[in-house]
């Protein structure tokens, strides 16, 4: 992964060498300040549940399981600040799933956990980069080939901000889907649980996008954005299994049901160790997801102010 950061950093500097000097007049980016786009493509999770059919590797895409992918849709507000300095604000509604019954690697296979989760995010974040118009012939005819390139622009920008976003973890029970938070299938609220989770977090979303504007005005592109978060429960598994019999005392058969739907491959693998802790079901990183989308944007054009008559008397 630092390895990627490096070279996608690398990569920014040296566009941004080549192209900071093609504007074709310094001013006319204020001209474009204000743009409106929406996006659409996939979303995937990266957390406890599914993966590749290898041991999982935190915060890393190698471990991502693209059939799993699912929906991603969004639509936000663009204000240029500065040549190269963006400020956006953002809302995405996506889909997140994880199913350990796609994975071969064995202990994740055998665990035999599933969730899909709809999320409602809202963020705000700073874009930085380069913007180039091709210069053309600016003396040319009215008209010309030359003259209407431009107007076209090649942008490049990478960006970091924050949000916060809902989250409601179900699972498939029955043909039908069933949330899993109020079945506290890790014994939350119980002597020696963990507390309950809210469906509220924190993101950090970071990335990068590159659109391409026809005369000035409507801009088509690719988003690619991936989320750091606050909450390990997207996928409602973070700690230990819990006791079953304390979970239908409490909970009902439900509860207990759907925290251990093991498939008994690996014997034991959800029965406590000798001095009573409970297996592991999760680890304690947090959650992150990822979304890569195609993007359509409408730029709004600056008024022309009108010229005042000055009177001689």
């Amino acid at each position: 992964m630092k390895k990627s950061y490096l070279l996608i950093f690398l990569f920014f500097i040296f566009t941004c060498s080549i192209f900071s000097q093609n504007f074709t007049r310094p001013g006319d980016w204020k001209k474009v300040r204000k743009e409106i786009f929406i996006t659409m493509g996939g979303a995937n999770f990266l957390g406890d549940l599914g993966g590749r059919n290898r041991i999982g590797t935190d915060y890393s895409p190698v471990d991502l399981n693209f059939s799993l992918s699912k929906t991603a849709f969004g639509i936000g507000y663009r204000y240029k600040l500065e040549k190269f300095l963006n400020v956006t604000g953002k809302f995405n509604y996506l889909i997140v799933k994880g199913e350990d019954a796609k994975t071969q690697e064995p202990f994740r296979h055998n665990r035999n956990l599933s969730f899909k989760s709809n999320i409602f995010e809202l963020s705000g974040r700073v874009e930085f980069g380069y913007e180039s118009g091709k210069a053309g012939n600016r003396y040319g005819i009215k008209k010309t080939f030359s003259r209407r390139l431009k107007s076209n622009t090649n942008s490049f920008f990478v960006f970091a901000g924050i949000g916060v976003f809902y989250y409601n973890p179900k699972t498939l029970v029955g043909g039908k889907y069933v949330a899993l938070k109020p079945l506290h299938t890790e014994g939350q609220g119980l002597p020696g649980g963990p507390k309950q989770y809210i469906n509220y977090s924190i993101a950090i979303p970071l990335g990068f996008f590159y659109k391409y504007t026809i005369n000035k005005q409507w801009s088509v592109g690719i988003e690619f954005a991936w989320r750091k978060t606050f909450t390990d429960y997207i996928d409602d598994v973070s700690t230990r299994y819990y006791d079953k019999q304390a979970l239908i005392d409490n909970y009902g058969p439900l509860s207990a049901q759907l925290a251990d739907p093991s498939l008994g491959e690996i014997p034991g693998a959800s029965l406590p160790d000798a001095d009573g802790t409970g297996a592991q079901r999760g680890d304690l990183q947090k959650d992150s997801y990822i979304t890569l989308e195609a993007t359509v944007g409408y730029i709004f054009k600056a008024k022309r102010k009108r010229a005042r008559l000055r009177s001689k008397f």
